[in-house]
């Protein structure tokens, strides 16, 4: 299999449904649409999970980087 880098796995995501864990234990979960080499992310249908169930709808949302702690596939 051929060795991935952290870049290729975050285009491989991009327009797809992810779910990002921030720092504090927050939540959510959106269709990434872009993101920079800061690992700001933008979000679109972004939603605030809580338990793995949705709390608020957030719409396009801005995620800084720095406060990123993880990215899945939805």
């Amino acid at each position: 299999m051929a060795e991935k880098r952290p870049f290729d796995i975050l285009n491989s995501a991009l327009n797809n449904t992810v779910v990002v864990g921030l720092k504090g234990g927050r939540e959510l979960r959106g269709t990434m649409v872009s993101y920079d080499v800061h690992m700001n992310i933008v979000l679109e249908k972004a939603e605030h999970l809580e338990n793995g169930e949705v709390k608020r709808g957030l719409g396009t949302v801005l995620v800084r980087g720095d406060s990123v702690v993880y990215i899945s596939p939805s």
